[in-house]
């Protein structure tokens, strides 16, 4: 299958380009996955598509990368697991996509005692359930884990089939999960009062409550529901909340998409550097081969985060700002981009002001989201010893490996980065891909005991690159992940770490700074901003197919197709076939 990774071979822009009336019929800014979708559904429809990407390939977030000088080895560098991309976009689109489930759930070795942890079994019977969760003392919490994921599964149910459907209202929402105790606990109370309520154990609180905190910085408790959304996007996809592993790695899964676009007539441009877009007119304007260049369409498509559609919808009344100037911009997470310049950001060097109230001042001034995460790329020469004798790493590493997620100890991670403090420890979960798939690795590695980890720390602001500068806190981020790590193995990770051809460990770390200026994410929000409910609010207007579908902007012309519009977040398409399905709804303006 392509890979997305990989340069993409284009031609020039077309002499038609330069200006004549509506040379398109829609113009997609951004190639990463959604935009990819997007381009896909609407060339097969017979409209004449362009699409543009700064980078050097197509992709987004959603790409797969030799991440190792000199190691035969693809990881997927940014996104890593598909739960929401729905199997209605695979089969209407013909995509060659492979996605396999993993074996165990999760394993969490006990930050308390680390001898021992909590294996959870997909395929366990309920003795063997309840034998799991009495090994670390939360017997009594088995029967309300199955009761929990239960409700989960009904919600994920009822609402999973709506995220390619026209908006339904919260109440049809609320309808068809059908049950009131189930949309309180999950909707309307606050994540971790529910937790707190109904699971005993600190341990099981935490693995269960980490779905709420994934690239959300946020308390468990907070009135704003920040965590509700984040855990409900987290359990429904695919109406099992299942998370698969990609064969081929991410790259595969946007090569696909891709492929399907470019075979359906779209033309999809790379090293294209979009500078702005004119609402009223549909005119784009970017910078290919060191000229301006520029086409007008009947729509236009933004796959970038809604404050960088903001800057590019603001540059079309300053024409003359030059690429890379902030306002120039690709990327549903897709491509180098300047979202604001340093110097307009608040400073953090007052010693006066609270960590807390700078985050909020520069989301006020620059409508900047705040991201909240770290990641880390390792390739091992094997797998590391546990602690916990009685588990296989080959058994741990299959799912989700939880490390120092108790309960409280996300709470005292939380506390400690809204004061500005780097987590001590750092809540991590890894992903072990080459258990579930080995052909991201070459033959000799392949053939070999080697594997690939994937670490998502959490509760990591982007708030602390302005306090700790960025060079500095990637390198306090790769100490506090692999100590993280340490803890809870039995021989350090770093004797198990691959080199690279110049004899460096095989670690690659990546923080919400690096995301934005590689990917375009603002303040390296892995959504493009906060996430919203996948329903629309009984006040909220629902007369435009725009609307309807969730990708309305404030323009008519424009409309937004990735992370940022409603339903949008994660590898899922979502954003792109609901603007898709806008488009060909309604009349082209």
């Amino acid at each position: 299958m392509p890979d997305a990774a990989q340069p993409t071979s284009v031609s020039p822009s077309p002499a038609h380009d330069q200006g004549a009336a509506h040379d398109h019929d829609v113009v997609i800014v951004g190639g990463g996955h959604n935009g990819l979708t997007a381009a896909a559904y609407l060339a097969r429809a017979g409209k004449r598509v362009l699409l543009l990407e700064r980078d050097d390939h197509l992709g987004g977030a959603a790409v797969s990368a030799q991440a190792f000088d000199g190691v035969d080895a693809r990881l997927s560098r940014y996104s890593y697991l598909v739960s929401l991309l729905p199997q209605r976009i695979i089969d209407d689109l013909g995509l060659d996509v492979r996605l396999v489930r993993r074996r165990f759930s999760s394993y969490t070795p006990d930050p308390r005692d680390p001898s021992r942890g909590l294996l959870v079994d997909v395929e366990a019977d309920a003795a063997a359930a309840r034998d799991a969760f009495a090994r670390v003392g939360a017997a009594d919490d088995a029967d309300a884990w199955q009761a929990f994921y239960a409700d989960t599964a009904r919600i994920a149910e009822a609402l999973f089939p709506t995220l390619t459907e026209p908006l339904p209202t919260r109440d049809e929402a609320r309808g068809l999960v059908g049950d009131d105790r189930v949309w309180t606990d999950l909707i309307e109370r606050p994540l971790g009062e529910t937790v707190e309520a109904r699971f005993a154990d600190d341990l099981v609180r935490g693995v269960v409550a980490t779905d709420g905190l994934i690239g959300t910085f946020t308390d468990l408790g907070d009135a704003s529901l920040d965590a509700n959304r984040c855990f409900l996007y987290h359990v429904i996809g695919g109406g099992t909340g299942d998370w698969d592993v990609p064969v081929g790695g991410m790259g595969a899964v946007s090569g696909e998409l891709a492929r399907a676009a470019r075979e359906a007539g779209a033309s999809l441009r790379t090293e294209a550097e979009v500078t702005a877009i004119d609402p009223d007119t549909g005119e784009v304007r970017w910078v290919e081969a060191g000229s301006e260049r520029m086409a007008r369409a009947h729509v236009v498509l933004a796959n970038v985060a809604p404050v960088v559609l903001d800057r590019l919808l603001a540059a079309s009344a300053a024409p003359d700002r030059a690429a890379g100037a902030p306002g120039a911009a690709t990327a549903d997470g897709d491509g180098p981009v300047a979202i604001a310049p340093r110097d307009e950001r608040p400073t953090t060097t007052d010693p006066e002001v609270p960590l807390d109230e700078y985050a909020r001042r520069r989301v006020e001034r620059l409508g900047i989201p705040e991201g909240a995460q770290v990641k880390v790329n390792l390739l091992l020469t094997r797998l590391p010893r546990l602690r916990d004798e009685q588990v296989a790493p080959e058994q741990a590493f299959a799912g989700t490996f939880h490390i120092n997620e108790l309960g409280s100890q996300l709470a005292e991670a939380y506390a400690s980065a809204a004061g500005g403090v780097l987590p001590d420890p750092l809540p991590c979960e890894i992903y072990c891909h080459t258990l579930s798939d080995r052909s991201i690795l070459g033959p000799e590695l392949a053939d070999s005991d080697a594997q690939t980890l994937t670490v998502f720390g959490l509760h990591v602001p982007d708030r602390l690159v302005d306090r700790y500068g960025n060079d500095e806190l990637r390198d306090l981020l790769r100490d506090a992940v692999l100590a993280s790590l340490d803890s809870v193995l039995a021989e350090p990770i770093a004797d198990v770490t691959a080199t690279d051809a110049a004899g460096r460990p095989c670690v690659e770390v990546k923080t919400t700074r690096d995301l934005e200026e590689a990917l375009g994410m603002p303040g390296g929000n892995i959504f493009h901003g906060p996430l919203s409910w996948p329903w629309a609010e009984p006040d909220a207007p629902l007369a435009s197919p725009a609307e309807r579908w969730g990708v309305a902007t404030a323009h008519a012309r424009v409309l937004l197709c990735g992370s940022g519009a409603v339903r949008g977040g994660a590898v899922s398409g979502v954003g792109g076939h609901n603007a898709a399905m806008a488009v060909l709804e309604g009349e082209l303006p």
